[in-house]
C-alpha cells in the first residue's frame, strides 16, 4: 500500500461558523483571520495505491458550480483534484474506487462534472466505484433545512443513475473497510454517518477525520463547528475518538487544516490536547 495527499484547492469560510459557540477571542488564539472574518482552510484529500486498485478518499469542491456559488467561497490557490493526480503519474481513469465521507458539496463537488457539451453530469472517475452508506445517502438526497444548502443534488444524483454507487454497511461505528488494512468509524454529530476511514500503513494507523476534526485548532472538545447538525454528539464521538487516537497511537490526516497535514495527541491535565504537527512525507518517506 501507498499513500499519497491529494490537494484539490483551497477556500475561505466564516470563523464564527466554523468554531461555532467558542468565542473569537479564543480561537483566534490559534488561527488568524481577515478583515472580513474569514479563514483559510483546504479540501485535502488522499489517494491510495493498493496493489490493483486505486482508492480516493473525497473529491473536493470541483468546478462545476456557477460564478455565484463559488464567490461565496473565495477558491484559492493553483492547486486542483485533476492537477494532484496527474502529478502522481496517474490518470483519472485509473481511479477504481471513491469513497465520499460524506456528500456535503466540498467533500464530493468533484466527484461529477459537466459533460463536453455541457448538456448533462457525469461522473469523473468513468471506472470508480463510489462508496457511501445507505443511512447518509438517505440523508442527502431527502435534506433537512439546515443542510439543503449542502447537498447539491447534482453533486449526488448522476453517482445513483450511473449504476456506479455501492454502500458500505455500517453495524454499529465500526465497520470494514473496502481493502484489507482498513475500516470506517461512524460519526453522526457532524451529520448523519459521516465515515472516518482508518488504515494501518507501515506500521502506523491513520484516521482521514474529514469533519469530525477539521484541524488542529478544533481538538479541544467545545470546539464544535456550527455546521455541525447535533454539537453534543459531536462534543461525545470527539472525546470518544480523540482519546483512541492517543491510546493507539493513531496519526490524523487532516482534510481543512490549511496549515497542518497530519498531527499526533497526547493526554494532559486539560484533556486530549495537540501532540506534534506535521507534513504527511515527513513522516512517512
Amino acid at each position: 500500500m501507498k499513500i499519497y495527499p491529494i490537494n484539490t484547492g483551497n477556500f475561505k469560510l466564516d470563523g464564527g461558523a466554523m468554531f461555532g459557540v467558542v468565542p473569537k477571542s479564543l480561537w483566534t488564539r490559534t488561527i488568524t483571520p481577515d478583515s472580513n472574518n474569514m479563514c483559510d482552510w483546504a479540501m485535502r484529500c488522499m489517494l491510495i495505491e493498493n496493489e490493483d486498485r486505486l482508492i480516493l478518499i473525497d473529491t473536493g469542491i470541483g468546478d462545476k458550480q456557477s460564478e455565484k456559488f463559488f464567490s461565496h467561497f473565495y477558491l484559492f490557490g493553483d492547486d486542483s483534484l485533476k492537477k494532484s493526480i496527474e502529478s502522481l503519474g496517474f490518470g483519472v481513469d485509473e481511479i477504481t474506487d471513491v469513497i465520499l465521507t460524506h456528500l456535503h458539496f466540498d467533500h464530493c463537488g468533484g466527484a461529477i462534472i459537466h459533460n463536453h457539451a455541457k448538456e448533462r453530469y457525469e461522473t469523473y472517475f468513468p471506472k470508480a466505484t463510489y462508496w457511501s452508506n445507505e443511512h447518509h445517502w438517505q440523508w442527502a438526497i431527502e435534506p433537512n433545512a439546515r443542510e439543503k444548502a449542502s447537498f447539491l443534488k447534482e453533486n449526488i444524483l448522476p453517482i445513483q443513475e450511473s449504476g456506479q454507487l455501492k454502500f458500505v454497511e455500517r453495524i454499529g461505528n465500526l465497520s470494514a473497510g473496502i481493502i484489507p488494512n482498513m475500516e470506517f468509524f461512524f460519526a453522526d454529530g457532524h451529520t448523519e454517518s459521516q465515515m472516518i476511514p482508518i488504515m494501518n500503513y507501515k506500521g502506523k494507523k491513520i484516521a482521514f477525520m474529514a469533519d469530525l476534526l477539521p484541524s488542529v485548532s478544533h481538538i479541544p472538545l467545545p470546539y464544535v463547528m456550527g455546521y455541525d447538525t447535533r454539537p453534543l454528539l459531536t462534543l461525545d464521538e470527539k472525546e470518544f475518538f480523540l482519546t483512541k487516537c492517543v491510546e493507539e497511537e493513531i496519526v490524523l490526516f487532516l482534510e481543512h487544516d490549511f496549515q497542518n497535514e497530519c498531527c499526533t495527541l497526547q493526554q494532559t491535565e486539560k484533556g486530549v490536547r495537540l501532540k506534534e504537527a506535521f507534513s504527511f512525507n515527513s513522516l512517512f518517506h
